[in-house]
Formats: structure tokens, C-alpha cells, sequence
């Protein structure tokens, strides 16, 4: 493994990238309008993934400078005991070694993963979409300037220009030591990755996110927040796709006819289960099977259940664990909720697109994990480690 860097050099290359990225600016807008005059599908949410402008550049750069401010996650003690025997045993974090992401389209991840990655003491190589090519290369290109000027190998960001069947290869049988691979984006792509590594695997991407409206709901916050989740950022994994409401809500006619008008302002299409079907504005879903589908697009479901207990089940069959809200003003039923639904962030009373590395404070992500093991949720800085035990003695034998 790779002798890791002192902090003072790794936040010096970090902040050398800021630099860079704001001096680079024109140059990697224009390599961006290039992916994006040769994106020839219409996918909505892709094209809004793909796209760089000056908002995304600044943001890319306020990344790259909270990293850099953040302490170091590594040799941090997590515990401590003294042997007996006079043994001094510790456990403190320590760098996975190599890690692989897998992305679609996002040229931020090549800042942000890469970013976290370094900083927590890893190397990473960084396996981008072909349609998101010239923005990528243009950063890579940046980073091994940055690596340089701050006197350090270009090897710990390396960019894999691989088609399917050469990344497929490398997973089965990679040409370097790889400890962690994290594929971000939708299911073809994760259960691609699972199927050919040979190391760990983080998944992270899908997300299919409910809020449930209780009955004892404020109703002009459950519209805000359910507009705001729905249709702020139709590509993220943490826009909403499925809302339940209580059978019992109050004035439901109006709220629901409200809510209908609301979302078709901003062109949403608005499917309903067979409890609420026939308004005006909606559709019945064909089956079942679409309370399970994330839309990443202008299109919602509404249903209705009887009461929470009903919602939790219903959320726990079929979301994807990435995240849900409630909106209520009875405190021990939002408890009951918080603690019964299985995802990654769950919300009492806020819009589902909370749900961030940056938004929680962590500095950004390198992803959003739905699995249990090794970290749920947004993968920080401080989470991009794993641990090691330290045993000093003084000839001790058992």
C-alpha cells in the first residue's frame, strides 16, 4: 500500500484543485457543450446530471475548499484498553488503500469522489460515462496538475477509459489491488458491477422515496414540501417519487385537488392507485409493480392507506431505501414512523432532498449508500475509512 500523505500535503493539492478549476473555467465548459451536443437521447434527467455551468463550477470549487477545512478522518482512536498484561491496545481509522468508483454522466463526481477519496488517503480510480468524456478528461487533466505542483504522484486519481467489455475485465480481474468498488447509478449498472467484482462493493443510486401525509398533517406544508421533493431536481436520488396520504386526512378533496393542480404547473404527471382513481389531471398506474420503479422524471403517484402503521409497510415493501418523510403534527406518530421505516435518511416534516453529503455537513459525498454495510446514507469523508488495530507491548507472548 501506498505510504499515505502528510494532511498539510493532501489539503495543499486540494486547494490547488480550487484554484485550478476556477482558472480552467472556460476551457472545461467548452470540453462540456462537446458531451453535450453528442448526448443524443432525451433523457431529462441524464442531461441535467451531465450539464456544467458556472453554478456547478462554483459549487465543484466550495467542495473541494470544505474538504480542505475539514479535520483529518485518519488515525482517529475509536478505542482504547490496557491488557493485563501491560499490552497498550488501540483502533484507529485507516485508509481502504483502492478504491473504484463507477459513474454515469456527473462530471462533480470526478471532483467530489475524487476529492473525498484523496483526502481520506485513498487512491481512486474514476470509471466515467463515455457521454460525460471531454468534461472528465479536462478534470482528470487538472488533477494530475494539482498532484504535481504539490509534489505528488499523479497515480492517486487515475481516469479508467474503458468500454463495458474492458471494465468488465478489469473487475474480474484487475490489473491492481482494488479494496472497495462504488457503482453510482441505476439498477443495470449495480447489478453489473456486483456480478463481475471481486472485491466489495457499496451500492448507491436508487432511490424511489416516499412522504406520507397524516392525517394530522399541516396541509400547506405537505404541498411545500412534496412540490419542493418532486420537482426542484428531477435527476437527483433524492427527489420524491410516491406519495401516500391518510385515509382520514381532513378537507382531502381540497388538498388533493390542490396538490393535482400544483404539480401540473410544473408538468408533472400524476398517477394514482385504484383508492384515488378518477380525479381530474390524473391517470390510473397500470400495476402494482410501479409503486416499486423510481421515475427520475416529471411523474409522481399518489395512493392512500388507512393509517401509519399501513404507510411504514407500504414504504418498506416497496421504496429503495434511500428516504422518506412524514408530515405530521402528532409527535409520537412521527416516532413510530421515524424508527419503523427501513431507509437510509428517514424525515419528520422536510422535503426528502435533504438528503446530501453537504446538506448533513459532511463536507459532500462520494455517494448515497442504500446497503447496510460498511456506511448508509451519504458516504463523507470520515466514512471513506476503514480501521486498524495498534498493539504496542514490550515482549508479551500469550
Amino acid at each position: 500500500m501506498t505510504k499515505t500523505l502528510s494532511l498539510t500535503k493532501r489539503n495543499a493539492v486540494l486547494k490547488r484543485m480550487a484554484e485550478l478549476v476556477l482558472q480552467e473555467e472556460s476551457i472545461l465548459m467548452s470540453a462540456n457543450e462537446k458531451d453535450l451536443n453528442s448526448f443524443e437521447l432525451g433523457d431529462i434527467a441524464m442531461i441535467d446530471r451531465l450539464k456544467v455551468d458556472k453554478n456547478k463550477i462554483g459549487e465543484m470549487i466550495s467542495s473541494l475548499k470544505k474538504l480542505a477545512a475539514l479535520p483529518d478522518p485518519l488515525h482517529v482512536e475509536s478505542f482504547q484498553f490496557t491488557h493485563d498484561n501491560g499490552l497498550e491496545i488501540s483502533n484507529k481509522t485507516a485508509p481502504f488503500g483502492t478504491i473504484m468508483i463507477i459513474y454515469e454522466s456527473r462530471p462533480d463526481v470526478t471532483i467530489e469522489a475524487a476529492g473525498i477519496a484523496f483526502k481520506s488517503g485513498n487512491k481512486i480510480l474514476l470509471k466515467g460515462g463515455k457521454e460525460s468524456l471531454n468534461s472528465n478528461l479536462v478534470l482528470v487533466n487538472l488533477w494530475h496538475k494539482a498532484l504535481e505542483s504539490c509534489d505528488c504522484s499523479e497515480d492517486w486519481i487515475t481516469y479508467l477509459n474503458y468500454s463495458r467489455i474492458e471494465t468488465q475485465q478489469f473487475l474480474e480481474n484487475p490489473t491492481q489491488k482494488l479494496d472497495l468498488i462504488v457503482p453510482r447509478g441505476g439498477e443495470k449498472l449495480i447489478a453489473f458491477v456486483k456480478q463481475h467484482a471481486q472485491c466489495p462493493v457499496i451500492v448507491s443510486g436508487r432511490g424511489n422515496n416516499f412522504v406520507y401525509v397524516s392525517h394530522e398533517a399541516d396541509l400547506q406544508m405537505a404541498l411545500d414540501v412534496i412540490v419542493n421533493a418532486k420537482t426542484t431536481k428531477i435527476s437527483a436520488c433524492n427527489a420524491v417519487d410516491k406519495v401516500i396520504i391518510s385515509r382520514d386526512l381532513p378537507r382531502k378533496a381540497e388538498f388533493l385537488s390542490h396538490l393535482i393542480q400544483t404539480l401540473k404547473k410544473h408538468n408533472v404527471e400524476i398517477l394514482t392507485d385504484t383508492k384515488l382513481a378518477g380525479m381530474d389531471g390524473t391517470s390510473q398506474m397500470e400495476d402494482e409493480s410501479v409503486w416499486y420503479e423510481e421515475f427520475l422524471d416529471y411523474k409522481i403517484v399518489i395512493g392512500q392507506v388507512p393509517d401509519v402503521d399501513e404507510a411504514i409497510q407500504h414504504i418498506n415493501t416497496y421504496g429503495g431505501g434511500h428516504s422518506a418523510s412524514i408530515i405530521t403534527k402528532d409527535e409520537e406518530e412521527a416516532d413510530i414512523f421515524m424508527q419503523s421505516v427501513d431507509t437510509a435518511a428517514v424525515y419528520h416534516n422536510a422535503s426528502t432532498r435533504f438528503t446530501d453529503g453537504g446538506q448533513f455537513g459532511l463536507g459532500g459525498e462520494l455517494a448515497i449508500s442504500t446497503d447496510k454495510l460498511h456506511q448508509r446514507g451519504p458516504i463523507g469523508l470520515q466514512h471513506l475509512v476503514t480501521n486498524k488495530w495498534y498493539v504496542k507491548g514490550n515482549g508479551q507472548v500469550r
